[in-house]
């Protein structure tokens, strides 16, 4: 199956007409375009990136592994992606992990059992009271706030570095009120967190990312990248679009970037309703991935290849190892850590996050093969990751959020998912939706 060449897309200089335009070539977007198309609906798909994917990204390194500096995990449960990848020729294996990561605190080993015994008591009472009535308090008490009331230096700063990561949230701009919530409907940070059985299971050999452009090869040439939606007019008899390179005239159109993003077009009429306030009360969260490759997983026979580490740069890391090799760590950074990296040099963030590890899984690890990274929050495009987080104050942030039709627009992504918001199953889950809700809102012919 050939990937897309995304210099090919003709360029648009005047008006092009289509039954639906779908602005995003992220997985929602990509799923939605497949839908329609296979129902023999004219679609358009509108990306401003010179990429297909948004929030997924697969690279291939120096020893020709492909590797994800996006989203990647296949979660217990997400049948949709499993189903996807199978269809598009991608394999899907488990993660390689242990019962509990190792904490690391500069060149010592924290006593796991202890540390992780004060955190986990304290994040069960975190799950507890989000399945009961959440304290009113909790709408304007900061995550970071919570954190700071609990004893123990060690505790708190591990109970930042999973609270980051795992919602690439500012903790000191994150409601206890929405944490709690986002637990409750994640089935629990036990899940969350965890690899057998939670949403880091499994992972795909040939890259996430890779279905996206398997989607998009697909479609071609109904994919155009470099096509940036500045605005949207939207009236009883169809839809027209303005991008820089020309404008559409469209039956319907689909907008799947997250609220944020979305928020930037030049609505006509403006938005109403719950959608509209959405891109003033949410934010897209920071974070920082990298991908050390070596020749094998050398620190196997001394550990796990699973950290989480402490300090004034919390972060942790997985073995993401593929099935045949090579070696690979993946490395994420969140929430204000991540930000923290920005001054730096490429090669200064690869010292700097190396050699917190060096001292546990020896000097190797300090000289990687290839080296690849991406701050997500420095996207224009995509904006941030994983998915957007509500302002302190505000419940319109919280997931699912809403996807009801406004007149001829439509409304997909990943955070208006009814199960799995916030990961690719719940991106594919949203497209396919979007797509049926279309079909069946179209005339029926004889």
């Amino acid at each position: 199956m050939t990937e897309p060449r995304h210099d090919a897309n003709p360029a648009v200089t005047s008006s092009r007409t289509c039954a639906v335009a779908i602005v995003g070539a992220g997985m929602a977007g990509l799923i939605a375009a497949r839908e329609l198309d296979r129902q023999g609906i004219d679609v358009l798909v509108l990306e401003s990136a010179d990429r297909v994917g948004g929030r997924v990204l697969a690279e291939t390194s120096a020893l020709g592994s492909r590797l994800d500096l996006g989203g990647q995990w296949v979660g217990y449960g997400h049948h949709r992606l499993e189903a996807l990848a199978a269809e598009l020729g991608a394999t899907v294996f488990a993660m390689r992990s242990p019962r509990r990561p190792t904490i690391l605190e500069g060149t010592t080993t924290v006593g796991t059992w202890l540390t992780l015994a004060f955190a986990t008591s304290r994040l069960a009472e975190l799950e507890i009271r989000s399945r009961l009535r959440v304290p009113k308090s909790w709408a304007s008490q900061t995550v970071e706030a919570w954190i700071s009331s609990t004893p123990g230096s060690r505790t708190r700063q591990l109970l930042d570095a999973l609270a980051s990561v795992t919602t690439t949230a500012d903790l000191d701009r994150y409601s206890m009120a929405a944490f709690a919530q986002m637990t409750r409907y994640q089935g629990g940070l036990a899940s969350m967190m965890a690899s057998k059985g939670g949403a880091q299971e499994s992972l795909i050999t040939q890259g996430a990312g890779t279905l996206a452009e398997r989607l998009a090869a697909d479609l071609a040439p109904r994919v155009l990248t470099g096509h940036g939606v500045l605005s949207i007019q939207h009236r009883e008899d169809g839809v027209t679009l303005t991008t820089a390179r020309g404008g559409i005239e469209a039956e319907q159109a689909i907008v799947t970037a997250p609220p944020p993003v979305a928020a930037r077009i030049d609505y006509d009429p403006p938005l109403s309703g719950p959608i509209s306030t959405l891109g003033r009360t949410t934010y897209m969260g920071s974070v920082y991935k990298a991908i050390a490759i070596f020749d094998r997983p050398f620190w196997r026979p001394r550990t796990s290849g699973e950290f989480i580490v402490l300090g004034d740069l919390p972060f942790a890391v997985f073995d993401t190892t593929p099935p045949d090799g090579p070696g690979h760590l993946c490395f994420l950074v969140a929430g204000r850590a991540a930000r923290q990296l920005d001054h730096l040099t490429n090669a200064e963030r690869r010292h700097l996050l190396l050699g917190r590890l060096a001292p546990h899984t020896g000097p190797e690890v300090l000289d990687p093969v290839d080296w690849h990274e991406k701050s997500w929050h420095l996207d224009e495009h995509v904006g941030g990751g994983y998915a957007a987080i509500p302002e302190p104050g505000t419940t319109d942030g919280f997931l699912p959020m809403p996807s009801q039709a406004i007149g001829r627009l439509h409304w997909a992504g990943t955070e208006t998912a009814g199960e799995h918001a916030g990961y690719i199953e719940g991106a594919i889950e949203s497209g396919e939706r979007v797509a049926h809700e279309i079909i069946e809102a179209r005339p029926k012919t004889a």
